[in-house]
């Protein structure tokens, strides 16, 4: 497919996708995130990709949803065309493990877009922000809940009332991203990480997905169950022998996704 507001590239089991809509900040309107929603099912679907990166440019990630899409819809029509949800959520439901590399501006629908991803590590000059206040409404993709489950009710409650940014320090320091990188080696480093996770049993990788996201839908009885049982439906994978022959017999092991 050709796709007019990101580009998509893969090597070596990464999938890199690139919001492309620099005139707008990688502003998400229907167009881009219909085009993200397709490029995600395809890379989820296709066994020569394990891992999917996210990016923008080195000015924003995502700026925010697309308001001139959105300024002259009224309560019925959103009601009706439950706008902000259809596909918007493609990101969050992938089943391989994904990363979003966040530089500059990650605000509104881009903050929340970086937060449906598994892992977020900045540049330096990342900026991250729920500014929906502003324009009187509240976040809709998960912004007052995902974040609220990353940095806590205070940080989310005062981000999400006063619109203020968040810088990268104290994201990481917040929980709410992994690692800072120089703006300039952000990429280079986020798809090494990348690489590192491709190599691993892509099973096993899955299986790991559902038991951290398990951990905030139940309680921690049935997460430690359902951790125990995810473990022993490993052992019947062809790739947990190859990693406890390759262990025993000290070589590299040889992962095949079966």
């Amino acid at each position: 497919m050709a796709y007019t507001c990101i580009k998509t590239d893969v090597n070596d089991h990464v999938a890199l996708i690139t919001l492309d809509r620099p005139e707008a900040r990688n502003a998400l309107n229907s167009t881009l995130i219909g085009e993200l929603a397709d490029a995600v099912a395809r890379f989820d679907a296709d066994d020569a990709v394990r891992v999917m990166v996210l990016t923008g440019d080195d000015k924003a990630f995502a700026a925010g949803a697309d308001i001139t899409e959105m300024r002259e819809i009224g309560f019925v029509e959103a009601f009706k065309r439950n706008i902000l949800m259809e596909r918007w959520d493609a990101v969050a439901r992938a089943r391989k493990p994904t990363i979003a590399a966040v530089a500059g501006y990650a605000l509104g629908g881009g903050c929340e877009l970086a937060m449906m991803c598994d892992i977020i590590y900045c540049a330096d000059s990342a900026k991250f922000g729920q500014p929906e206040i502003n324009l009187g409404v509240l976040p809709a993709l998960g912004g007052s809940q995902r974040l609220t489950h990353l940095v806590g009710k205070s940080k989310a409650m005062e981000m999400c009332l006063s619109g203020r940014f968040m810088l990268a320090e104290e994201a990481e320091r917040s929980g709410l991203a992994a690692r800072v990188f120089p703006a300039a080696d952000l990429l280079d480093e986020v798809l090494k990480i990348a690489g590192k996770i491709a190599e691993k049993p892509p099973l096993a990788a899955l299986a790991v997905k559902e038991c951290v996201n398990r951990a905030y839908d139940s309680t921690l009885s049935e997460g430690l169950l359902f951790e125990k049982r995810m473990f022993h439906a490993l052992f019947g994978t062809e790739d947990k022998r190859e990693g406890m022959d390759a262990f025993v017999e000290n070589r590299s092991a040889q992962f095949r996704g079966k």
